[in-house]
């Protein structure tokens, strides 16, 4: 896939930044109007990529983020947990708006759009386009 490179160059960038990066000004999820009920629990890398049947690949393993390489029958992606919430929306600011993500609690999945559809339901995950802080998935009721 010729855009692995750059996907693992954004994502190795974008950790470095967010782990380099102040921690202020930036508001919550929940500001949007959208977020992952508190009681969510928070899972790490190795357990959403156990979701979708992936073995991680470690590409950044810090204390604010950790991201890993995955790969499976539906395609290629990435998968970003953070030490928390407002670390992920520094991160998702600074993120292109042409690539959409699956959003959780501290957690994100960047990959193309396809992928992303059929990781939604296993990760229980919100489905962001174009505007990083607003979801694009429907809500229930």
């Amino acid at each position: 896939m010729t855009t692995f490179p750059r996907l693992a160059a954004f994502v190795l960038m974008a950790g470095l930044v967010a782990g380099c990066s102040s921690s202020g000004g930036w508001s919550e999820y929940a500001a949007a109007g959208k977020a992952q009920p508190a009681t969510a629990p928070i899972l790490t890398v190795e357990q959403l990529s156990a979701k979708v049947g992936c073995k991680p690949k470690l590409q950044v393993d810090a204390d604010e983020i950790r991201t890993a390489y995955c790969k499976t029958q539906e395609g290629e992606f990435f998968v970003n947990t953070f030490k928390n919430e407002k670390l992920k929306d520094e991160w998702m600011d600074r993120a292109p708006e042409y690539n959409p993500h699956l959003v959780g609690r501290q957690w994100t999945v960047l990959g193309p759009l396809k992928v992303l559809e059929a990781l939604k339901g296993p990760l229980n995950g919100d489905l962001h386009l174009t505007d990083h802080r607003m979801s694009q998935t429907p809500s229930a009721g």
